[in-house]
């Protein structure tokens, strides 16, 4: 049973690293998320010991494995995203005019609505 409580404590760990960064801290300052995985980790650690139990939690921490797998493939794959698409988040003015500074121009200036530059 040391060994599961080991591995609960470990896999706890891995979703705390997974979950983004709050100031000052996540443990000082913890959000709801992080509350509701620690009480469900508290839970399934202080059952008694018997077969039924030890056969719910190794199957408890096998998806938790699985939900923290998935936890970090969409933390890779916004990562990707953000990285190969460096324009997502610009406005489209912004975009045009990167996109034409990329090819060597320079849009010209526009006017202002009172006709002056």
């Amino acid at each position: 049973m040391t060994a599961q409580v080991l591995q609960v404590r470990s896999l706890y760990r891995q979703f705390l690293r997974e979950l983004p960064a709050r100031s000052p801290s996540i443990l000082a300052n913890p959000s709801p998320l992080q509350q509701h995985i620690r009480a469900d980790f508290l839970s399934g650690t202080s059952e008694g010991i018997s077969p039924n139990s030890e056969n719910r939690l190794s199957s408890t921490l096998e998806e938790a494995e699985q939900y923290l797998h998935y936890l970090r493939a969409q933390r890779k794959y916004i990562t990707l995203i953000e990285r190969y698409n460096p324009g997502m988040n610009m406005s489209e003015e912004d975009r045009v005019r990167l996109t034409a500074r990329r090819v060597g121009m320079d849009l010209p200036v526009e006017m202002e609505k009172g006709g002056k530059e």
